[in-house]
């Protein structure tokens, strides 16, 4: 079908996962049987009022967490078989994040915050600066490299991050309410970034929000509740306009209150 994207190859694939925390009768499913798959070149919203499980399933994603059952599968790599040891490595080379509150290094300019993704997974010296400068003018922060965190709005830390997290190529990258600790202008200006990463950069992005401005850039969003994937919507053709008054239907139907959807 003309226009229609296909997406093929698939990065992310969860099988009947499940999550529990407690014990000896107090019993907490976070995650209750959750199975799904994110290809190459999507963009997907996690979405859910608080306690859904969504933080938890990122938490799972990202290996920061281990499952209690299922399994995790990240380009074809069962995450849920390696050891303890090889997660940190795993980490480093096949996912990116962008968190809320930036974790971005103080002492370090935001070409070395760049820059020290690349060092970390051993990039040869020679390929470093270039890699820096070519994300940097993707994501329009060129002329802040040379500048300290403190220097910077909170919009170009958090563009800063973006960089920091796609300059690697991950496999996925993970967004966790990364508009939080953003103004109105400033997360628009960061969702178009996001966006951008991924129509023109080919990022492959989860983010988990609870905003839906911010899902209505993604173009599938899976609904948690209860530890369970609720409803499921494709943005397709739809306006930006039509997604956003179509999520709030669905978070009206989960019961969100209105803060669970500003």
């Amino acid at each position: 079908m003309e226009g229609e994207v296909i997406f093929v190859k698939e990065i992310l694939h969860i099988e009947n996962v499940e999550k529990y925390y407690g014990g000896r009768g107090n019993v907490t499913k976070a995650i209750d049987d959750i199975s799904l798959s994110v290809y190459e070149g999507e963009f997907i919203g996690i979405m859910g009022a608080s306690g859904s499980g969504k933080t938890t399933l990122l938490n799972l994603i990202s290996t920061i967490d281990l499952v209690s059952a299922g399994h995790i599968l990240i380009n074809g790599q069962d995450i849920t078989e390696i050891s303890e040891k090889h997660l940190a490595r795993f980490r480093r080379e096949n996912l990116g994040f962008v968190f809320q509150d930036f974790n971005l290094l103080d002492t370090l300019t935001i070409r070395e915050n760049i820059a020290l993704a690349l060092t970390i997974n051993r990039c040869p010296v020679s390929q470093v600066d270039p890699a820096v400068q070519q994300v940097a003018g993707q994501l329009g922060i060129s002329d802040i490299l040379e500048k300290f965190p403190y220097q910077v709005s909170g919009g170009q830390k958090q563009r800063c991050a973006c960089a920091r997290a796609i300059v690697t190529h991950p496999q996925l990258i993970l967004a966790d309410e990364p508009t939080g600790a953003l103004d109105s202008k400033s997360a628009q200006m960061l969702l178009e970034t996001i966006s951008s990463m991924n129509t023109q950069m080919s990022a492959t992005i989860l983010m988990v929000t609870h905003d839906a401005f911010s899902a209505s850039y993604c173009q599938r969003i899976l609904f948690l509740k209860d530890g369970r994937i609720f409803n499921e919507i494709l943005r397709g053709d739809k306006s930006r306009r039509q997604f956003f008054n179509e999520i709030l239907d669905v978070m009206a139907l989960l019961g969100g209150d209105l803060s669970d959807v500003r």
